[in-house]
């Protein structure tokens, strides 16, 4: 198994919409794990891509986060490939073709799911990063990791993608990074 190559990354945030979060268990602790994400990929040079499911109903991404994506997608489709992701991950990065995708969102077992399984339809390599999803319930959650990674995603933390991202110590971001990395608050949860 190969590790993120940040040469050739995307990170993909999935409706990470305000007047969605207070329905989702973890939605809080999702979006402070998107919004390290985001910080560390721009920190890194790396695009973030977010996408918003029928904003014009649901509103707009939380806008925090919404101002580290570049660019952000409407869609109407539960899977953002089929409005627009692809083209939009083509046009984020040299080569034209992203080597990673990493990807988090809301709610992890309905436009995260279908969006992750559309990228593996496409035959990108997928990193989904677990605590930075949220869905209304618990076992939703659980079930959609399950499903996403006999698919072939690979399942993946927060703080894994960072370190993998730095790759060494003697890299030039890594004192930035650790202290991106010392500001978030763990949540220790189950072992």
């Amino acid at each position: 198994m190969k590790n993120m190559d940040r040469n050739k990354a995307v990170l993909v945030l999935v409706d990470y919409q305000q007047r969605l979060l207070p329905a989702l268990h973890g939605g809080a602790r999702a979006v402070d794990e998107a919004l390290f994400l985001a910080r560390l990929a721009r920190l890194l040079g790396l695009p973030v891509i977010g996408t918003e499911q029928n904003p014009a109903g649901l509103g707009p991404n939380v806008a925090a986060l919404r101002e580290l994506c570049s660019p952000t997608l409407p869609k109407m489709h539960f899977d953002a490939c089929r409005d627009g992701l692809l083209h939009a991950l083509r046009e984020s990065v040299a080569p034209a073709d992203p080597g990673d995708v990493v990807l988090a969102g809301c709610e992890a077992h309905v436009c995260m799911l279908q969006t992750a399984l559309g990228l593996l339809r496409a035959g990108q390599s997928l990193f989904v990063v677990a605590d930075a999803c949220a869905s209304r319930s618990p076992r939703d959650h659980a079930a959609a990791m399950r499903r996403l990674e006999s698919a072939g995603a690979v399942i993946v933390s927060t703080e894994m993608v960072a370190f993998e991202w730095l790759d060494a110590c003697t890299d030039a971001a890594f004192k930035p990074a650790l202290a991106l990395i010392k500001q978030r608050v763990v949540d220790p949860g189950p072992a």
